[in-house]
């Protein structure tokens, strides 16, 4: 069976919130671990981010719009924005050994997620799909 949850929030920092707590929240539902539960909002939540400082260049009156579907075994995002489209073979982490702040949120959402798509065939803006399976039995939609 499968369900599904849509958000639309401005593309602002302080609304990430919302979406922090709606993804720890429904994957809690489906049974994830408290383990997974963080490390996929933190990814959701640095995915959007993205959205927020590169697509849109943190314009307060764009919106991100995310659609979440929920499996008995898995989670999928689809996060979509309308902002400047983001060439996929630019989208590149730093290496690890460059200790700094900053630019680790690619390897992050890659090493969390299972699968990470980037959708190019929309016109404009991006679509991004995350999926994240369930590795043991939780609770079911």
């Amino acid at each position: 069976m499968t369900k599904m949850i849509e958000m639309k929030i401005p593309a602002e920092a302080r609304f990430l919130k919302i979406i922090r707590i709606g993804v720890g929240y429904t994957c809690e539902l489906i049974g994830f671990s408290s383990e997974d539960q963080n490390n996929i909002t933190l990814a959701v939540d640095e995915a959007c981010s993205n959205i927020v400082k590169y697509a849109y260049d943190q314009s307060p009156s764009d919106i991100i719009h995310m659609t979440c579907r929920l499996y008995n075994d898995r989670i999928e995002f689809t996060l979509r924005d309308f902002g400047k489209k983001v060439n996929e073979s630019t989208i590149k982490s730093r290496s690890l050994d460059d200790i700094r702040p900053g630019g680790l949120g690619v390897h992050l959402i890659k090493s969390v997620m299972d699968e990470v798509f980037y959708d190019t065939n929309v016109k404009i803006g991006n679509k991004l799909k995350l999926v994240k399976y369930l590795t043991h039995k939780g609770n079911t939609c």
